[in-house]
């Protein structure tokens, strides 16, 4: 619903009787008996019809000689904005802190029990305090690392207290070795081959962990080039036989991609990002999803810009479907690997699925 759904007074009592949030932004409610004015959430006790008026806002309300309520605070924000200022002033609390901050030091900042911040704070950004705060050393960690930093001080920058817990974690924030890492992937072994497929010239890498990067370009030396960009000091082993079937499946799959694909596969990124990819993998062939829903789906529906950087940020075409993103009216957005192509990828699946 939107602001122009609440525009009859049966559609605004409907709103107060059911204490719909999404009216808050649409109208006020005032009581005659009380001379108070509340929002249509307010979770006072609700009063006779015969006794409320309705006032498009909270100027109007007061003009009328009607008084805010203590409750809800119908003259300021939201409590959903409230709620998201917040967390918000949290998030940027611990960017600032040069260690991790406890639940209970971050739920008492936000004028919380820790219990009732750790269920706000995932319900408005999708992660809990703990994984935003192991997402934020790990952003930190990568920069410091690409800046030439050493190890030692690397570790100090992001906000680990030792190396212990640097390495214990080490593998999931950065998918290597940090030594490796600072040198760009140097002594990770990697196989690739390139092959034709449906979508052009794909380029299929994988390390002992799973798949690490499926490209596509019109051309043998694209590829090669954005596989340096991504891994530029990498070990390059050729393809042996048990790879080259593996190649062989990744492109039947992209050419008729069915289900998932039995093949493991090696996501490096943030927290937020992995989310997002996991949440890509779940829209099925011949469908699209907006950026909005895709959004939400990860659990924060306001991180449509931060869903859209971690689509471009996706390294295994295809098989995490990146090109089934849309804008909310269903026109087509960029992709990393061509909007031709994209339009060309759905069309295609739309015609498998028929």
């Amino acid at each position: 619903m939107n602001v122009a759904d609440f525009t009859s007074e049966h559609a605004r009592w409907q709103a107060v009787e059911n204490r719909d949030a999404r009216a808050d932004n649409a109208f006020v409610f005032a009581v005659v008996t009380t001379g108070i004015f509340c929002r249509p959430s307010c979770r006072a006790r609700r009063p006779l019809r015969a006794n409320v008026r309705f006032y498009p806002d909270a100027a109007a309300a007061c003009a009328a000689g009607f008084r805010p309520c203590k409750r809800c605070q119908p003259a300021g924000l939201t409590p959903q904005a409230q709620k998201a200022q917040r967390i918000a002033a949290a998030c940027r609390l611990m960017a600032q802190s040069e260690t991790p901050l406890t639940l209970a030091a971050l739920a008492d900042s936000a004028a919380m029990s820790p219990y009732h911040f750790h269920r706000e704070f995932k319900a408005v950004t999708g992660m809990t305090p703990k994984a935003w705060q192991n997402a934020l050393r790990a952003q930190k960690l990568q920069a410091a690392l690409r800046e030439g930093m050493s190890v030692t001080d690397s570790l100090w920058e992001a906000g680990f207290s030792s190396g212990s817990a640097l390495y214990r974690e080490a593998d999931r924030a950065l998918g290597m070795r940090p030594q490796q890492y600072r040198r760009g992937g140097e002594q990770i072994a990697i196989r690739y081959a390139i092959a034709p497929c449906e979508a052009g010239r794909c380029l299929v890498a994988a390390s002992e962990r799973g798949l690490c990067a499926v490209l596509l370009a019109d051309d043998d030396a694209a590829l090669e080039a954005e596989l340096a960009a991504i891994f530029p000091h990498a070990q390059r082993l050729a393809p042996d036989a048990a790879f080259a079937d593996q190649v062989a499946q990744v492109v039947a799959w992209i050419d008729a991609p069915q289900g998932e694909l039995a093949l493991p596969l090696d996501l490096r990124g943030t927290a937020f990002q992995l989310r997002v990819w996991q949440a890509l993998q779940t829209v099925p062939p011949g469908s699209t999803i907006s950026y909005q829903a895709l959004a939400a789906r990860t659990g924060n529906p306001q991180a449509v810009r931060a869903v859209a950087s971690a689509c471009a940020a996706n390294k295994l075409a295809i098989v995490v479907p990146c090109h089934r993103v849309v804008r909310r009216d269903g026109a087509l957005s960029g992709y990393r690997w061509g909007s031709a192509r994209k339009a060309r990828l759905l069309a295609r699946e739309r015609e498998q699925e028929t």
